[in-house]
């Protein structure tokens, strides 16, 4: 077997494989005879059928079965010689496959790229540090008060802060605008939830009320032709209804399923979650920072069988979200390149990350990480037995722990500076 190697780009290989006529023959032949001794050809008896008739019924058609036996497995064979890592499967091409002759193709591939990490000790980061002070968690829990609101009936003029519950149909022009009817639909005046003339017209309102009034709607709103565009809408008031906040204490412990300890054991579990809430945050924020440092240090050219293996995953998964089963209607594939390609960036850098340092997962590495995923679950550590136990899913997270540790280090091998943050602003920041 004779192979030459010729770059045609960074990433791409053509691979050049001659194979000897003897060897092709030798397996034809050999395919001929073990054939022969079962054909079944009129005229002859099983076993009994020349060689000359087999080879003319039999012979192009094993010659192609042998030939391409013969291109996947010297395929193997000649990347293990010119030690090439593809990164995917090859697009192979017979130059020639005459009798007699030796047999010739080309296998075109993409390799992975050589990946040398540099500046790791240079990746700079900015890590919050969250406080949670006592007027954070009165926030939150005057949030919590908002959730379990009781709503009664009012005879009076619509304020702030009531909730209006109304029919209305918008119209321009005469004509009924998509999306701008509705029917027995609560607004709660004051939160935003509908344009700023649409909530100003249900103010000073009062249930049995009927009214007309003009919303202006924002240049940038999603349907091009609203934008800036002065709509009419007529509405039928049904009710007007005042909130009650419910008391803190221990009743409204209860309310959130907390029977023992009473109201000081529900602040406590408040801010235990407030905890756990912005050590997510402030992770997902930590990583994204390093992740962009990482991919901004250390420029790679990726192989676009990669990119489009990534992108015609997102692009399922984003089908399965969105519950998309004709891949008709699916998301432009060429929505999902930019981000397909940095997912393929940082897989190829982290990988490096974790070969060149040794960085490992064991049993008690991945048990921990299970762990705090399931935090401020019911019986998590139900939850945690239940996962470490099930190979499958153990399989789908391990890789995730894995590059976890890769983080990890990298944050303590590179530069965290820390600033104090009050967590009201920096969750909503």
């Amino acid at each position: 077997m004779q192979v030459t190697v010729e770059s045609t780009g960074t990433l791409e290989r053509k691979l050049r494989v001659e194979l000897p006529a003897e060897r092709i023959e030798k397996e034809v032949n050999t395919r001929l005879r073990s054939v022969g001794k079962t054909a079944k050809i009129h005229g002859f008896r099983p076993g009994k059928v020349p060689p000359r008739v087999v080879k003319q019924r039999y012979g192009k058609q094993i010659r192609r079965e042998v030939l391409s036996e013969l291109m996947q497995t010297s395929y193997s064979d000649a990347i293990m010689q010119e030690n090439l890592n593809p990164a995917g499967q090859p697009s192979i091409e017979p130059e020639n496959e005459g009798e007699g002759d030796s047999f010739t193709y080309v296998a075109t591939l993409e390799v992975m790229p050589e990946v040398e990490l540099k500046d790791l000790d240079k990746l700079a980061v900015d890590k919050p540090d969250v406080t949670i002070g006592e007027a954070d968690l009165d926030d939150m829990i005057e949030k919590l008060r908002h959730q379990k609101a009781t709503w009664t009936p009012v005879d009076r003029d619509s304020k702030v802060g009531d909730r209006v519950t109304c029919d209305f149909n918008g119209t321009l022009d005469g004509e009924a605008i998509d999306g701008g009817q509705g029917s027995n639909v609560p607004v709660v005046l004051g939160q935003g939830q509908m344009l700023p003339d649409f909530e100003k017209g249900l103010t000073k309102v009062t249930a049995g009320d009927q009214k007309s009034f003009k919303v202006r709607f924002p240049k940038d709103y999603q349907a091009e032709d609203l934008q800036g565009r002065a709509v009419d809408f007529a509405v039928v008031v049904h009710s007007v209804e005042e909130m009650t906040l419910p008391d803190v204490d221990d009743e409204f412990a209860k309310m959130f399923g907390v029977e023992e300890g009473g109201i000081e054991q529900f602040k406590a579990d408040v801010r235990d979650n407030m905890e756990h809430e912005a050590a997510d945050k402030v992770r997902g924020d930590v990583r994204d920072q390093l992740m962009n440092a990482l991919v901004e240090a250390n420029p790679i050219e990726i192989p676009n069988t990669l990119k489009h293996q990534e992108m015609h995953a997102m692009q399922h998964d984003a089908m399965r979200r969105l519950g998309i089963e004709d891949h008709e209607q699916a998301p432009p594939l060429e929505n999902f390149a930019e981000q397909a390609e940095k997912r393929v960036k940082l897989g190829l850098l982290i990988r490096q990350v974790i070969a060149d340092n040794g960085i490992k997962l064991d049993r008690d590495g991945l048990r921990s990480h299970v762990e705090g995923m399931v935090t401020g679950y019911e019986n998590p550590d139900e939850m945690v037995e239940m996962y470490m136990n099930n190979p499958q899913i153990v399989q789908q997270i391990e890789p995730i722990a894995l590059e976890q540790k890769a983080v990890d280090w990298l944050l303590e091998n590179g530069k965290v500076k820390t600033k104090k943050v009050a967590f009201t602003d920096y969750m909503n920041s």
